[in-house]
């Protein structure tokens, strides 16, 4: 009797000092949850879908996370995340705190679902950190892909935008007045919304100059670049504005079609590996199989 009570008291302070303890981490853990202040997103971007299942996490994170983020990290990411054209949709933070997340709930799923195979336990530890490095790196490879899609659309919309700016002014109207009409007539893109926020900015007051390089800052473009410090020149020179830019436009449009070529020249380089590697062993395979066959039937 006196071990079974023994034993008795032992898993009693046991199971005391795990609740106390349970109740200590959940009571520090919503101490840090209440802390963290109220975010107003009524003049920003909704965060991206991924983000947004995760925003809660993310933003907590993010809030403890901000001040030991190096400064160097930190206008890297406000560099990318501008030419994303996710400037009101993430900051450093909050990139980098969805980073953590992804690679912790996709470790955690790696932890609970790996088990079921029977694994060995080295095994079953790297594929966990392997599914923990997808998800760490996975949200820099989708910032990459969509700064890649945003400049490619950005330079096959520009002559058109260019084309409208210069109709409008050769139709009497003056530089924000044409921009005022190529944004209302021209396609969804990112280079409309740009022009949009750079007639916002005017509208604020901003000088149109200042507007005009903001925007060649935050697209970070070459061909952007030129059209903007030719339409400043121009200005601080007292020319007409139409030629210009029907100079710019011709210029651009050349230069897409530059990059086309150059691609099409690309295309059979591109097609030299997976013609070496798939294509053409079938095709040997397919060929050379019945004279296998009969030589084979012949003894040799």
């Amino acid at each position: 009797m006196t071990l079974l009570s023994s034993v008795n008291v032992a898993a009693l302070l046991f199971s005391s000092t795990a609740g106390l303890s349970a109740a200590l981490i959940a009571w520090v853990i919503s101490r840090a949850v209440v802390a963290v202040p109220g975010e107003n997103r009524s003049y920003k971007d909704a965060p991206p879908v991924g983000f947004r299942l995760l925003w809660r996490p993310i933003r907590w994170t993010s809030h403890y996370l901000e001040p030991y983020l190096p400064q160097k990290m930190r206008n890297r990411l406000v560099v990318r995340l501008r030419q994303a054209g996710m400037e009101y949709s993430l900051s450093p933070a909050e990139f980098v705190a969805g980073r953590l997340l992804f690679a912790a709930v996709l470790s955690a799923g790696a932890t609970v679902v790996l088990p079921t195979f029977e694994l060995a336990w080295g095994t079953t530890l790297q594929l966990t950190l392997f599914f923990a490095l997808c998800g760490w790196a996975y949200p820099a490879i989708w910032l990459r892909d969509r700064i890649a899609l945003r400049r490619r659309e950005l330079l096959k919309v520009l002559p058109f935008f260019l084309d409208l700016i210069t109709l409008c002014m050769e139709a009497g109207l003056n530089l924000q007045g044409a921009m005022q009409q190529a944004v209302a007539k021209g396609p969804e893109s990112a280079l409309r919304d740009e022009f949009q926020r750079v007639l916002r900015d005017i509208r604020a007051g901003k000088p149109r100059a200042e507007s005009l390089r903001a925007l060649a800052e935050r697209l970070d473009e070459p061909s952007v670049t030129t059209f903007v410090s030719a339409v400043i020149q121009a200005e601080n020179m007292g020319m007409n504005l139409a030629p210009v830019l029907r100079a710019q436009a011709d210029q651009r449009r050349s230069e897409r079609f530059q990059r086309a070529e150059k691609q099409a020249m690309e295309a059979p380089v591109k097609m030299l590996f997976p013609l070496i590697a798939f294509i053409f062993p079938c095709t040997f395979i397919i060929l050379l199989f019945p004279i296998g066959m009969q030589l084979m039937e012949a003894g040799f």
